[in-house]
């Protein structure tokens, strides 16, 4: 039994050729009939023959319009003769093959499947919202026939009919695939790095690795199904709404604490650097404790949150 794609190899005549055929065959037993009639007295078994043998050789010849298929670029056809599996078609054009193969159509074209964010646990188990958006395609035809039940995911016609649609079964598919992959990629790293903590790899700055590794899960994940995720990328990322609020001040706090370090460490080599250049330059000659008040008061002026006003000493240096 065939279980991998195949070219199909058996007869497959173009279709414009046997159409011009089909149709003067058609004019043939029209003109033919006709002129039997005409030769063939009444009540004879000639006669009776002929009426019998037209509409039989008439079906026969419309049977033979079930063979046509026309592709498409990026299109196949999966053949299948009473249940064997005989090959696939990719060739885009218009062919005639057996009437009595079934024709199943499959697109190859690119996919997109924007997946809305879901809740899930990262890896210190802080509930965060993520979400991803994926480009996929079916590249196994075989795969993607018969590996997938495209019967649980069906629609209404407008008759009323259940027809099973395949194109919905695999997005149905590929959907639930893909949640679960982002779940267990997410639940590998943390979202952020927390303080006196340095992991090599975020979900926050993992950036193109953290999309590489989803994807490969991806594969790993579809490819029973003859599909292939071309590129995936987490496109929302998030805390839960229950815990961002206070997620928001921590990260708030860590910027001001950031900022206030890198403030007092300017604010002190500006104090030394003016310290220094008084002392070379023999400006002004301070004291231990005259020092001291002006490393505070340039201190006080250069870490201060609002502008500092200053007062003028109209008096002595000591005063």
């Amino acid at each position: 039994m065939d279980t991998k794609e195949k070219n199909f190899n058996g007869l497959r005549l173009q279709g414009i050729q046997i159409l011009v055929c089909h149709i003067l065959l058609i004019i043939a037993l029209v003109v033919g009939f006709i002129w039997l009639l005409n030769i063939f007295s009444e009540n004879s078994w000639e006669l009776v023959a002929t009426i019998i043998a037209f509409p039989i050789l008439m079906l026969i010849v419309c049977f033979g319009f079930a063979g046509y298929m026309q592709i498409e670029p990026n299109e196949a056809r999966v053949l299948v003769f009473f249940g064997k599996y005989r090959g696939t078609v990719k060739d885009d054009g218009f062919f005639w093959v057996n009437p009595f193969f079934a024709k199943k159509k499959l697109t190859l074209r690119a996919r997109n499947l924007d997946a809305e964010p879901i809740k899930v646990n990262d890896k210190k188990g802080n509930p965060i919202m993520i979400g991803q958006v994926l480009v996929w395609r079916v590249v196994n035809t075989y795969k993607a026939t018969f590996d997938i039940d495209s019967s649980s995911h069906a629609q209404i016609s407008a008759n009323n009919i259940v027809l099973p649609n395949k194109m919905k079964a695999y997005e149905n598919f590929v959907k639930v695939q893909s949640d679960a992959a982002l779940r267990f990629v997410a639940g590998l790293y943390s979202y952020d790095n927390m303080e006196n903590e340095d992991e090599k790899l975020t979900l926050r700055s993992g950036g193109e690795e953290i999309n590489e590794i989803l994807e490969k899960q991806l594969n790993e994940r579809l490819s029973i199904a003859g599909i292939e995720v071309m590129e995936a990328r987490v496109n929302y990322l998030a805390y839960a709404p229950e815990i961002a609020a206070v997620m928001l001040r921590r990260q708030q706090a860590d910027a001001i604490i950031s900022a206030r370090e890198k403030i007092v460490d300017g604010a002190v080599g500006m104090v030394k650097m003016a310290l220094a250049k008084l002392s070379d330059e023999g400006v002004v000659e301070l004291d231990e404790e005259r020092k001291a008040a002006m490393v505070t008061n340039l201190m006080v002026v250069l870490c201060s949150d609002q502008p500092a006003q200053p007062i003028v000493n109209s008096g002595t240096l000591y005063n």
